[in-house]
């Protein structure tokens, strides 16, 4: 009895282990870096977490809204490249250059955010290695 005791939490420990490989993905599983994507629209939400930062924006194209997620780097990168998580509020008006998701979805990974009423241009520390 003991012994399968041992084997079953030995192996419940390796599940435990791999299970934080598995949630975080590479850029080219989700994106297809053939398909850049270039977005204007106000931001309506941010999520300022580990593993990566997203952020939703509010797009309009045709007379028609519809809102997309952004994906970003980690925060402590986003840091290093001048962002704080008040860079962006809901609200802000910012110009995304990304590639889109390759499931055809609303949604794209940054590669970098310019924020309409200054100007200022961030790298978006992006998986995919580019700013």
């Amino acid at each position: 009895m003991k012994r399968n005791t041992f084997g079953l939490i030995a192996g419940l420990g390796v599940l435990m282990a791999a299970a934080p490989l598995l949630a975080h993905h590479s850029f080219s599983a989700e994106y297809d870096s053939n398909k850049p994507v270039k977005l204007k629209g106000i931001v309506t939400k941010v999520d300022w977490m580990n593993p990566h930062v997203y952020f939703y924006l509010d797009v309009e194209a045709d007379g028609k809204i519809t809102n997309w997620g952004l994906e970003m780097g980690p925060p402590n990168m986003l840091e290093r490249s001048g962002w704080t998580k008040n860079t962006i509020q809901i609200g802000t008006e910012v110009v995304v250059d990304g590639t889109l998701a390759k499931d055809g979805s609303k949604q794209a990974n940054a590669r970098s955010v310019t924020l309409a009423d200054s100007g200022k241009k961030l790298g978006a520390a992006t998986s995919e290695g580019k700013q």
